[in-house]
């Protein structure tokens, strides 16, 4: 069975909550999906998935520090093994998402990933819309990493 893992960091409930329902649309999926918090998720898990999706909050228009943390502790561990595996990112944002967009997607250019979707970004307070997109998000990742599109 193919594995996507979700690893996001939050310090309030908007980014939880969209990762949440990434988790339950990827869920409704043929893949097992691992949802990790930054701190919990290791290089291991990177290199156990077959895809993954990184969620984050813009914060002063860059990624949340666990994020960043996630990142410094498992680029160089898993340097190389990466390539050409699936990516793709969602964003609460409370400004327009950019900055926090841009880095994560230069730092997933080093570790050789592939994005297979826009970013999704949810500015403000969460609306059911938004975590409507969240899961579809989810599902479409996930139904692509099973059916071997991505």
């Amino acid at each position: 069975m193919k594995r996507l893992l979700v690893v996001f960091h939050t310090q309030t409930g908007h980014t939880a909550r969209m990762a949440q329902a990434v988790y339950r649309g990827a869920s409704r999926s043929d893949v097992r999906v691992c949802l990790l918090r930054c701190f919990e998720a290791g290089a291991d898990d990177l290199r156990q998935c077959d895809g993954v999706i990184f969620g984050t909050p813009e914060n002063f228009g860059y990624m949340s520090g666990g994020l960043k943390d996630f990142f410094d502790r498992t680029y160089y561990v898993v340097e190389g093994e990466m390539e050409g595996k699936p990516y793709a990112l969602f964003v609460s944002a409370g400004n327009d998402g950019r900055g926090a967009i841009h880095h994560v997607e230069r730092i997933a250019q080093g570790y050789t990933l592939r994005k297979v979707h826009e970013p999704i970004v949810c500015r403000g307070e969460l609306s059911n819309h938004d975590l409507k997109v969240c899961e579809e998000f989810g599902e479409t990742i996930a139904a692509g990493i099973d059916l071997g599109i991505f």
